[in-house]
C-alpha cells in the first residue's frame, strides 16, 4: 500500500484478491485433506468442488492483479514473452 497511489476502488480491488487469495488456500487445504476427486453414489469419480474454488480463484487473482497494474515486470511489459517461432 506504501508503493502505490490506490484511490478508493483499488483499496477495493486489492481487498478482493486476497480474499481470493485466502479462499485458494482454504481450497488447497481441504484438498489436501479430502484429496482432488470423491465417488460418487453411482461409483464415478467426481472432482471436488474445492478444485473448482481453487480454479476460480486463481484466475480472479490474476484478473484483479492485471486490472491494478501489480503484474508489470521492470521493464514495464505486462504479456508474457513470445515464443520462439521455431519450435
Amino acid at each position: 500500500m506504501r508503493d502505490f497511489d490506490l484511490d478508493e476502488h483499488h483499496v477495493i480491488l486489492l481487498t478482493k484478491a486476497c480474499e481470493a487469495l485466502d479462499r485458494i488456500e482454504e481450497a488447497r487445504a481441504a484438498i489436501k485433506t479430502h484429496g482432488l476427486t470423491y465417488t460418487d453414489r453411482f461409483g464415478t469419480p467426481r472432482a471436488r468442488t474445492e478444485v473448482a474454488i481453487e480454479r476460480d480463484n486463481r484466475l480472479a487473482v490474476a484478473r484483479l492483479f492485471r486490472e491494478l497494474g501489480l503484474d508489470l515486470a521492470a521493464d514495464g511489459k505486462t504479456a508474457p514473452p513470445a515464443l520462439p517461432a521455431n519450435r
